[in-house]
């Protein structure tokens, strides 16, 4: 018989279970912001007990903002802006001075962000900020180092089709948004877009996003304050404050129907992922919404799902719920891998658990936990400077309060189990789910069409 949800197993989780803290004072580091005379933000946090310096920079860009005719434009660019060197040091002379200091210069654009990251010792801060500011300022995005990396997209989206989860997050992503918008694509663009990218158009990509006032930097490790702000100030004077043009993003239309999908492989497992649309980032709700997905599918082992799916009936040895968040409205979903033979068996608990966290409140033990192991990961959050920089910068990024940090843990203490049922109703919708299987149905224990007519989607 399985132990009441939250309740002590053993007779020593029971004895651990009895024991009294006093409540958690953990106050963050403080971390100093700054803004420079061409509309940088740095945020910067000094660390001497280690020789070693870190920079971290967000640039507000990413896929979203590219022509979907040439998706995968952003996630190129933001690739070749390191793999190519810049105009005064060819890759390969840049990768022996990195490689020489033993450090990283590091790029990337995903969906909604840029990123480009700088890892040196302490000795070397001068010769790695001026690669580093290098790099941002003047790629030099060589025709060859385009079409090496053209080739290993297309080698990479050929392969797509051999990972049965691959597909299904990708094509679940397609049936969840409308086609027209951005984050129906994959950030990797396709064939077809691919060999429409032209090196005038990386160019053009970088020259309109990475500019000082549009870019948010995190530094941390052995400096000193008021001194990397005059070597940034150097390295970074022939950047110029400039006007940033954003193509509009259309919202995400809010729109909730059952339906379920079918992708035919010949595999003897089922790769399930079902859900609908979420949350945004920046939603009153985010503390109950991810406490309430934790006592439901988040939780690792001990949540409700992966406990029935997985502990109580065997089914798979993967199960679980997440809410993706974004810009605009993200996706909740539960995923899992089972055997054919129990697909639609693990369907009807995932929809059994939704349902029920919907109707009936959540016991006081299992808000309990979940707040608990909220409260004792957020201390591991600053376990390092550079994890506490980087932080505040994606707190400046995604336009969340300033005091994020410090008003965290009362934000996960103030949530109650009214509150867990009431944002459960709100956010979940299982009469309205999109379901999608990757597998054989000739092998499913029961036919798809139980859960509602099946579309089927045809690989290419």
């Amino acid at each position: 018989m399985t132990p009441p949800a939250g309740k002590p197993e053993s007779e020593g989780a029971r004895i651990v279970s009895g024991f009294k803290f006093k409540p958690l004072n953990f106050v963050p580091p403080k971390v100093e912001r700054v803004v420079l005379e061409n509309g940088m933000v740095v945020y910067l946090l000094e660390d001497h007990d280690l020789p070693l310096f870190n920079i971290t920079a967000r640039v507000r860009t990413g896929a979203v903002y590219e022509p979907p005719e040439k998706a995968g434009l952003a996630s190129m660019t933001g690739y070749v802006m390191r793999s190519g060197g810049t105009m005064s040091m060819p890759a390969d002379k840049m990768n022996e001075e990195l490689e020489f200091m033993a450090a990283s210069v590091e790029t990337s654009i995903d969906r909604e962000s840029g990123s480009v990251n700088l890892s040196a010792l302490k000795k070397d801060i001068d010769k790695g900020l001026k690669i580093f500011a290098d790099v941002i300022m003047n790629p030099a995005f060589p025709e060859e180092k385009i079409r090496m990396r053209k080739d290993e997209v297309i080698e990479s989206i050929r392969r797509e089709n051999d990972n049965p989860s691959q597909i299904a997050h990708r094509e679940f992503r397609r049936v969840l948004y409308d086609s027209k918008h951005p984050y129906s694509r994959k950030i990797e663009g396709t064939l077809e877009t691919i060999e429409k990218i032209t090196r005038e158009d990386m160019i053009s990509f970088h020259k309109n996003y990475f500019r000082p006032n549009n870019s948010i930097f995190g530094i941390s490790g052995d400096f000193n304050k008021d001194e990397i702000i005059r070597k940034l100030n150097a390295v970074f004077s022939g950047w110029k404050k400039e006007e940033v043009c954003f193509p509009e993003v259309p919202k995400v239309e809010s729109r909730f129907e059952k339906s379920v999908y079918y992708v035919y492989k010949d595999i003897n497992q089922a790769n399930v992922i079902m859900g609908h649309l979420g949350i945004q980032r920046r939603s009153p709700d985010y503390f109950p919404v991810m406490l309430m997905n934790f006592i439901l599918g988040g939780g690792s082992f001990t949540a409700r799902i992966p406990g029935r799916i997985r502990s109580d009936e065997g089914l798979a040895y993967s199960a679980y719920s997440a809410f993706q968040t974004a810009r605009d409205l993200g996706i909740f979903f539960v995923a899992c891998q089972t055997k054919s033979e129990s697909t639609n068996r693990a369907i009807s608990i995932a929809l059994e658990e939704l349902e029920k966290i919907c109707k009936t409140p959540v016991d006081k033990e299992e808000l309990v936990q979940a707040k608990e192991t909220f409260v004792n990961q957020f201390i591991f959050r600053f376990t390092t400077s550079a994890s506490i920089v980087a932080q505040k910068v994606d707190i400046e990024y995604e336009g969340l309060p300033l005091n994020y940090l410090e008003t965290y843990l009362e934000n996960v203490q103030v949530v109650t189990q009214n509150d867990i049922q009431r944002v459960a109703r709100k956010y979940l919708h299982p009469d309205k789910i999109r379901i999608l299987v990757v597998g054989d149905r000739e092998k499913f224990d029961k036919p798809l069409d139980s859960f509602g007519k099946v579309n089927v989607i045809e690989l290419k």
